[in-house]
């Protein structure tokens, strides 16, 4: 299956139609179309993202991510684990350190919603 028939079948998956789906994705239906038809490769590489990220898919290989994580929050990830491998002993002490002290400061706390 093509990656252009992976998106199509989860857009209808997803969405009532292909249409509906552009206009949510405020990208020309007739672009769409002709992109669904005869390949994404002419698409821009930043609306294939959006369009991966808002139909939950890994935009490498068009898998299915998980539901409750957004593609931003796991490439985030991704990066920050690729830098720290690179890191020796000295330097993962140190980012770890520097998390724990960042943690502890309300700042720098992400924002919970509290249940009633």
């Amino acid at each position: 299956m093509t990656k252009a028939e992976i998106l199509k079948r989860e857009i209808l998956r997803q969405y009532r139609s292909v249409r509906q789906f552009a206009l949510e994705m405020n990208i020309p239906y007739s672009t769409l179309v002709t992109a669904l038809e005869r390949g994404i490769e002419g698409m821009a590489y930043g609306t294939v993202i959006r369009m991966c990220d808002k139909l939950s898919l890994n935009p490498v290989d068009f898998t299915s991510l998980e539901r409750d994580a957004s593609l931003g929050a796991q490439l985030l990830e991704n990066r920050v684990m690729q830098n720290y491998v690179k890191l020796n002993q000295e330097g993962r002490d140190k980012i770890l350190e520097l998390m724990d002290d960042f943690a502890q400061i309300d700042r720098y706390k992400q924002k919970t919603k509290k249940k009633p």
